[in-house]
């Protein structure tokens, strides 16, 4: 049988770094057995539903290279479907109207819990007859539809991270199959539309766990296949608490918009919760080769800022020149001299890991002056005049030959380290670290170099 994994997000807002992460490990489960991903948005929940979400988490999706071979399907469009098997189970007996008000199903979960009984609907509508139904509805009243659960079963199924599960139907309860508008809850679409659509693997998070009985349950009651499932350990804080904005969380978009690469979120979030053994800078193909279910893990994953930015510098690097000034932007292309451009872009990846640093070193060696702070001042007033002479008399010497300069000022002063290097880097750039000096020299008009040692001998606001 061939695989077909799916991701059904619902378009509730902006696509979190949680929900791509179960994205990509079906995206690379599917191709690696060059299988099929499906893309199911679930939208039955129509007052917070919104078709620019839907958009835009495609749109993050195509960035991102995660391309679905089938659909986009909507749920909003499936209501048929979903009311001929609510039909069959009506006329199986395998569920019943449920006119219980929101307040009454809170009053019973509060005297179960004090009971120290698990919360779970009590069946206060399990035995209503047809007439009851007929009063009720003729009063107004707009019943939901619960699903009955078998008694004394025990429901099992062989999970692709955590191995066998087992839970006892009794204590799941008679849970909702349809809202009181007729639209069906996930619980219930979800699995008939995996069902109906051929998925069979699902890969989601360790909140659906608990779901995962209950869907099978339905299945089982509609004689409709069950799909593999697997769940994967949510992705949490650095204090173990579910990840969120306070720990430096945000949407997809919101990391493009910062400058973050396709490629660094896809090498990151694939190890996120899944060992690879190595730290290699892998393609999507490359991923999905080495993706093993089995490597998952059932501990949450931490959410880790500087792994992130670790993954960003590496997708620099593997920028082509093409790749590269496209993702900078036009403005800061077009600030370095067309013959310079390459060798910019080798000097300064390195040292970069966002556009706004590639324009801070644009201006750095191409514009005619810099900013430097006061603490920047007050080293080059260290330095001295005779430092700074010193260097001038260098580069009339040697031109921009950056180790003879340097070698010329440690000779005639007598200084090494960072009283050396320091002044000298700050004088030309205004920054105590950055590319290599002689990079740098070769990359700078020989007229802005000298106006710079010379505004180092004599620093001012």
């Amino acid at each position: 049988m061939s695989i077909k994994t799916r991701f059904c997000p619902s378009p509730t807002g902006y696509v979190h770094l949680g929900n791509i992460r179960t994205a990509l490990f079906c995206a690379l489960l599917a191709k690696q057995h060059a299988g099929c991903f499906l893309l199911r948005i679930e939208d039955t929940d129509k007052a917070r539903s919104d078709e620019i979400y839907t958009e835009a988490l495609m749109e993050d999706l195509r960035w991102l290279g995660l391309d679905w071979q089938e659909g986009p399907y909507y749920q909003s469009q499936r209501q048929a479907i979903y009311d001929s098997y609510y039909d069959q189970l009506i006329e199986q007996k395998k569920a019943y109207h449920c006119f219980c008000s929101e307040e009454q199903l809170s009053l019973q979960r509060i005297l179960q819990q004090k009971a120290g009984k698990p919360p779970r609907y009590s069946g206060t509508c399990l035995h209503l007859t047809d007439a009851e139904i007929a009063q009720k509805k003729s009063e107004g009243l707009k019943p939901t539809l619960r699903f009955h659960m078998p008694e004394n079963e025990v429901i099992s199924f062989i999970d692709m991270v955590r191995g066998e599960q087992r839970f006892n139907s009794n204590d799941l309860g008679d849970f909702v199959i349809r809202r009181g508008d007729g639209t069906a809850p996930f619980m219930y679409c979800n699995a008939i539309d995996d069902a109906l659509m051929g998925v069979s693997n699902v890969l989601r998070g360790e909140d659906h766990l608990t779901n995962t009985p209950r869907q099978i349950a339905i299945l089982n009651a509609l004689n409709l296949p069950v799909a593999t499932y697997g769940h994967i350990a949510l992705i949490v804080g650095p204090d173990g608490s579910p990840l969120s904005k306070r720990h430096g969380s945000r949407s997809v978009r919101t990391l493009r918009e910062e400058g973050f690469l396709p490629m660094a979120i896809v090498n990151y979030l694939a190890r996120l919760g899944h060992y690879f053994g190595h730290d290699q800078f892998l393609s999507l193909n490359e991923l999905s080769a080495q993706f093993k279910t089995e490597s998952l893990s059932k501990s949450p994953a931490k959410y880790n800022e500087q792994q992130l930015l670790f993954w960003q510098t590496q997708a620099v690097m593997q920028l082509s020149e093409p790749e590269f000034w496209k993702w900078v932007g036009s403005l800061i292309e077009n600030t370095v001299p067309q013959n310079k451009r390459s060798d910019f872009m080798a000097t300064i990846k390195p040292n970069i890991q966002f556009p706004a640093e590639v324009k801070v070193w644009a201006d750095v060696l191409f514009s005619e002056s810099i900013t430097l702070r006061e603490e920047q001042k007050n080293i080059l007033i260290d330095a001295g005049k005779d430092y700074f002479s010193v260097a001038l008399t260098a580069l009339e010497n040697n031109g921009k030959d950056a180790e003879k300069i340097i070698h010329y000022i440690k000779e005639t002063l007598g200084i090494k380290g960072r009283a050396l290097f320091q002044p000298l880097r700050i004088a030309l750039t205004g920054h105590e670290h950055g590319p290599d000096l002689g990079k740098l020299f070769s990359l700078m008009d020989d007229k802005i170099i000298k106006s710079r040692l010379m505004f180092g001998s004599e620093p001012r606001a």
